[in-house]
């Protein structure tokens, strides 16, 4: 799995013109799943992106993660992370999972993040979305389950 992970002010996700997600302060990830990937990867990612210590605490140090601010986690579905363009200018989508897996995998990330993070918003898997979002810091974290 490969995440793009940005600490946001605030974000929301709009699908159709109407809006299914929205988060104050926290996390904005999005989610890409690879044809190799399993729920054991799911589990590292959830775990890793709720733990990641990427907010300032009172000195100013990135030191507190999204579970000490109180703040949420904003999922959005994003196959293209898994786009490769190495070779002529149509990039390739072949290492990405095929949807149906993607999906269930997709929706076991959600859950387990869920379980850990109070405040959680999803776009909709498959959806062509709008997502609106101000990066904080800015700070974007890229992660990737088989480079870790």
């Amino acid at each position: 799995m490969r995440a793009v992970v940005q600490r946001i002010r605030e974000g929301c996700v709009t699908v159709n013109g109407e809006m299914v997600g929205r988060i104050g302060r926290g996390l904005l990830v999005y989610l890409g799943v690879g044809k190799d990937d399993t729920e054991s990867d799911a589990s590292w990612l959830a775990e890793k992106i709720c733990g990641l210590r990427i907010f300032e605490d009172d000195e100013g140090k990135m030191n507190l993660s999204v579970l000490d601010t109180g703040g949420g986690v904003l999922s959005i579905s994003q196959f293209t992370l898994f786009a490769d363009s190495r070779k002529g200018r149509r990039p390739s989508y072949n290492d990405a999972a095929e949807p149906v897996k993607a999906q269930a995998l997709y929706e076991h990330f959600k859950s387990l993040v869920a379980g850990i993070v109070p405040k959680t918003a999803a776009g909709i898997f498959g959806a062509v979305m709008d997502v609106a979002y101000v990066n904080e810091g800015p700070v974007t974290i890229l992660l990737d389950t088989k480079k870790s």
